[in-house]
C-alpha cells in the first residue's frame, strides 16, 4: 500500500507536467494557425491599434492647448461619434429616445468630470491659435475613438476568431506602436534607466487591472456593442469617483457632480426605454 501510494505521488506531478506541456503546445499551435498563418486577418487589427496610438497623442496635444473644462466637454462628443459610426458602419438603428439618451449621457459625463480645482495662481493665457489646435486635436480624437471602436466591433462580430485571439493581435500591434512612441520621446531615458524605471507593486497592479479591463471591454463589444460600452464606462467613472470619496478621501463631490450623476442614470434608463405601440392599444 505504501509502495502504491509512493508511485501515485511520483506519477501525479508527471501527469500535471504533461498536461501543462500539452497546453503550451496547444497554445503554440493555435497562435501559429490563427496569427502567423493568417497574416491578412492579423493585419486587420493594425488599423484600430494604430488609431488608438494616434488618439493618445492627439489627447496629449489637446490637453496641452485647452483648459480642462473645454477639454472635458468637447471630448464627450466621442459618445455621438461612436453612435454615428455604429449607424453608418454596422447599420444599427437608433430611435429618438436612444439619441436623446446619448445626448443626456454626454452632458452627464461632462458634468461628472467637470474640474473643481481653482488654483490660486492666475491661469496661463492660451492664445487663439493654441485653442484652435487643441480643438482640432480633441475633435480628431473623438472621431478616431468612434471609428476605431466600431471597426474593432465589426471585426469581432464578423469573423469566427475568438475574443482572445483578437486581443492578442491587437496587443501585438499596440506593443509595437507603443514602443515606437517610447523610443521616439524617451529613448535616452530608456537607454539609461531601462523600460521599467519607476515601476513598483502598485504600478503592476494597475497594469494587471487595465489588462483585465481590456479583456472585459472586448467581451462587451463582441456580445453587446460600443454604445453600451460607453454607458458602462460612464457608470464606472461615477463608481471610481465614489471610491475616491469614501475610501481614498481625496475627492469632495459638488452639486455639479450629483447633477451629472443623475443625468447619467437617467440616460442609462432612457436608452433601454421602449415606448408602447399606440396602434395596438387603439385596436384593443
Amino acid at each position: 500500500m505504501d509502495a502504491f501510494g509512493f508511485s501515485v505521488s511520483v506519477t501525479y506531478p508527471n501527469i500535471e507536467l504533461l498536461e501543462i506541456g500539452y497546453s503550451l503546445k496547444e497554445l503554440n499551435r493555435v497562435l501559429q494557425d490563427e496569427i502567423i498563418n493568417k497574416p491578412m486577418e492579423t493585419l486587420k487589427l493594425a488599423i484600430p491599434s494604430g488609431i488608438y496610438t494616434l488618439q493618445n497623442n492627439l489627447l496629449y496635444v489637446a490637453l496641452s492647448n485647452l483648459d480642462a473644462a473645454t477639454y472635458q466637454v468637447t471630448y464627450q462628443l466621442k459618445v455621438l461619434t461612436t453612435a454615428l459610426f455604429s449607424v453608418t458602419m454596422l447599420g444599427k438603428n437608433l430611435g429618438v429616445y436612444q439619441w436623446l439618451s446619448l445626448l443626456t449621457l454626454m452632458a452627464g459625463v461632462a458634468l461628472v468630470q467637470w474640474p473643481t480645482d481653482t488654483p490660486e495662481d492666475p491661469k496661463k493665457e492660451i492664445s487663439a491659435g493654441s485653442q484652435f489646435i487643441g480643438l482640432i486635436a480633441v475633435l480628431s480624437a473623438c472621431f478616431s475613438s468612434g471609428f476605431a471602436g466600431v471597426y474593432f466591433e465589426k471585426i469581432l462580430k464578423g469573423t469566427k476568431q475568438s475574443v482572445w485571439i483578437r486581443n492578442i493581435q491587437l496587443g501585438l500591434f499596440g506593443s509595437v506602436f507603443g514602443m515606437m512612441g517610447v523610443y521616439v520621446y524617451d529613448g535616452q531615458r530608456v537607454a539609461d534607466h531601462g523600460v521599467f524605471q519607476g515601476y513598483n507593486k502598485f504600478t503592476w497592479i494597475v497594469v494587471i487591472l487595465q489588462a483585465l479591463g481590456g479583456l472585459v471591454i472586448a467581451a462587451v463589444i463582441k456580445y453587446a456593442d460600443n454604445i453600451l460600452k460607453g454607458f458602462a464606462t460612464s457608470l464606472s467613472i461615477i463608481l471610481s469617483t465614489l471610491i475616491s470619496f469614501f475610501w481614498l478621501q481625496d475627492f469632495v463631490p459638488t452639486s455639479v457632480f450629483f447633477f451629472g450623476t443623475f443625468l447619467v442614470i437617467v440616460a442609462t434608463f432612457l436608452y433601454g426605454y421602449e415606448p408602447k405601440d399606440t396602434t395596438d392599444l387603439s385596436r384593443a
